[in-house]
Formats: structure tokens, C-alpha cells, sequence
């Protein structure tokens, strides 16, 4: 059972063909002490009014427009403006935009710049004199001073909703406000409840690892560290950025994202093996049928046919899962 690509050293080669030997990492034998009985808390969410409000918030800024004004510019409003970043009276790469809407209090430009864009009017000019932070990613402009010339196109202010009967019709499918923030209150129960869940299944998993001797071999633990490797470039990528240009941005080699996620690898082969030994335990067999009707409700849950959901389908590996899980 092996749990690492072997590594594999060739001893002899010629024209008859080769010889090698390989070191193979098999799965470390598990001694499993005391495991039933665990306790942990597991704390009941309350949902608080302003919880609830905090929640309905998003829906209102949803909802809420942007209409033009004719008057100075409020921390609050957005300004569509003109503006061009230089240097030493030399424009710089990534300082410059035309039309560009800025939602005034959102903090997304330099230190400095919205608070003195304040107060301007549609039409008019200002040049303004900054300073970049000391930490600013682009090393040429860190700690550097610079002038931003700004024209001021467009003043929006905010119309916020009525929160009533209607807006709740016009948001959700309540007839009624009161109806609307009771559903709200709910869903952030189940969330709060799934959370809390997630939290309680983690303090028994802990505790799990602590009943089970383990020697990890090194390799295994160097395997699952380039599982998560992948998992971490994948996710990246969906974000429109690829691993090596992130670690560029965040002054990161390979070497130390590895060092940094080698904790988290360790901690799940550890829960992975311990529910394993639950598995054995507990004599946990998990047949196909089982996997059947498992794939059948995740095509159900997410809406896709069955072929889409079978298509490269690891149904062993599933098998596992659905074992940890009946363990847990």
C-alpha cells in the first residue's frame, strides 16, 4: 500500500536493458488507543437584530443606485475622474486612467488621495501631492513622493431604498419585511450551525490524532505537501493568476510555501490515517452501492447530469471518503 511515488535509482544500464532499485513508502503501521467517548463543546449559535441587519445590508446596497449630483463630492459618493500619476514630472507605469468611477471612503488608492479628491466639483482640475507607503509593492515608487493630476468628470451620491413591505417583495420572495428577516435570521442559523459544526468535528479530530501512534515517513508528508501545492495553483488560476507570478508578487520561493504548508499536511495525513484505523476498527465496509447512491445525490445537489459527474470518477478513492466519513 503505497503512499509516495517510489524513488528509483538505475544501477546498471546497457543494451540488454537495465537494472534498478526502488525505495517504495508504504502506509505506516497506526496503533489506535482509546477513541470512543471524545467530548467537545459545541456551541449553539444565537443570531443577535444586528446580525440579521448586517445581513439585509447586502441586499439594500444591492439595491441601492448611483444618480448623478451637482455639488462637491462627500465621503460616500463615487467620482468618475481623469487622472494621471508622475514622478519626478515623469508619468509612471500603472498611475493613470480616464474615466475611472472611485467610490470615495473605499480606501482602494494610496494613502491620502481620497481625502483630498473631496470637496471637488464636476469639471474641475487639481493637482495633488503624495506620498507611496514604505510597503508599496512596486519597489521603484515605495516610499516615494509623486503628484497626481485629477479632473473631476462626475459627482454620484448614493440613493439608498426604503426598507419596507415593497423592498423585501422587490429583493426576495417574502410578501412582507418581517417574513424576509425571519428567513434572513434562519439562514444565518444554519450557517452559524454548520460552522460551529465544522469547529466540533475539528476538536474530535484533534483529540483523535492524540489517541493514535503515528511515525509519519517523509516522503508522505513531501506527497501530500504537492497535493496542496496543486490545490493552491488551481485555485489561483480560477482567480486569473498563476502560482509563479503570486509568489513573484509576494517575494516567496517554492521552497518556503512548501515549509508553510507543511503543517497543514502533516495534520490531515495524521486525521486521515486516524480515521482509518476507525475505519478497521469499527470494521466499516462501504459497497458500491453506497458509492451508486452517493454519486446519484451529489448529480442531484448540484444540478448536472450523471455522466457529467462520473466522468473521471476515482470511485476507490470515494469509497475511502465515505469510510472517514461513516468514522467520524
Amino acid at each position: 500500500d503505497s503512499v509516495a511515488p517510489p524513488r528509483v535509482e538505475i544501477t546498471d544500464l546497457g543494451k540488454e536493458g537495465f537494472t534498478f532499485k526502488a525505495i517504495v513508502t508504504v502506509r505506516p503501521v497506526i496503533t489506535l488507543k482509546q477513541y470512543k467517548g471524545l467530548e467537545a463543546d459545541k456551541v449553539l449559535p444565537t443570531v443577535t437584530d444586528a446580525a440579521v441587519d448586517n445581513e439585509l445590508k447586502q441586499y439594500v446596497d444591492r439595491a441601492t443606485q448611483l444618480e448623478p449630483v451637482d455639488r462637491a463630492a462627500e465621503m460616500g459618493d463615487s467620482m468618475v475622474m481623469d487622472y494621471e500619476g508622475v514622478k519626478d514630472g515623469v508619468p509612471f507605469e500603472g498611475g493613470s486612467a480616464k474615466g475611472y468611477e472611485l467610490a470615495l471612503g473605499s480606501h482602494t488608492f494610496i494613502p491620502g488621495f481620497e481625502e483630498q479628491v473631496v470637496g471637488m466639483k464636476a469639471g474641475e482640475e487639481k493637482t495633488i501631492d503624495l506620498t507611496f507607503p514604505e510597503d508599496y509593492h512596486a519597489k521603484d515608487l515605495a516610499g516615494q513622493p509623486v503628484q497626481f493630476k485629477v479632473k473631476c468628470v462626475e459627482v454620484k451620491e448614493k440613493k439608498v431604498p426604503a426598507i419596507d413591505d415593497e423592498f423585501a417583495k422587490d429583493v426576495s420572495e417574502f410578501e412582507t419585511l418581517a417574513e424576509f428577516k425571519e428567513d434572513l435570521k434562519q439562514k444565518i442559523v444554519d450557517r452559524n450551525m454548520a460552522q460551529s459544526e465544522a469547529k466540533f468535528r475539528q476538536a474530535l479530530l484533534a483529540q483523535l490524532c492524540e489517541q493514535v501512534d503515528i511515525e509519519l515517513p517523509e516522503a508522505m508528508v513531501e506527497t501530500q505537501i504537492d497535493r496542496l501545492m496543486d490545490s493552491y495553483a488551481s485555485r489561483l488560476e480560477q482567480q486569473g493568476i498563476s502560482l509563479e507570478l503570486y509568489l513573484q508578487y509576494m517575494q516567496m520561493s517554492t521552497d518556503k510555501l512548501r515549509e508553510d504548508l507543511k503543517e497543514a499536511a502533516v495534520t490531515q495525513i495524521k486525521q486521515q490515517l486516524a480515521l482509518d484505523a476507525v475505519v478497521a476498527a469499527e470494521e466499516i465496509v462501504v459497497s458500491d452501492e453506497d458509492v451508486e447512491e452517493e454519486v446519484k445525490k451529489a448529480a442531484a445537489n448540484l444540478n448536472v447530469p450523471y455522466e457529467r459527474v462520473t466522468e473521471g470518477l476515482d470511485r476507490e478513492a470515494l469509497k475511502v471518503d465515505l469510510a472517514r466519513d461513516r468514522a467520524m
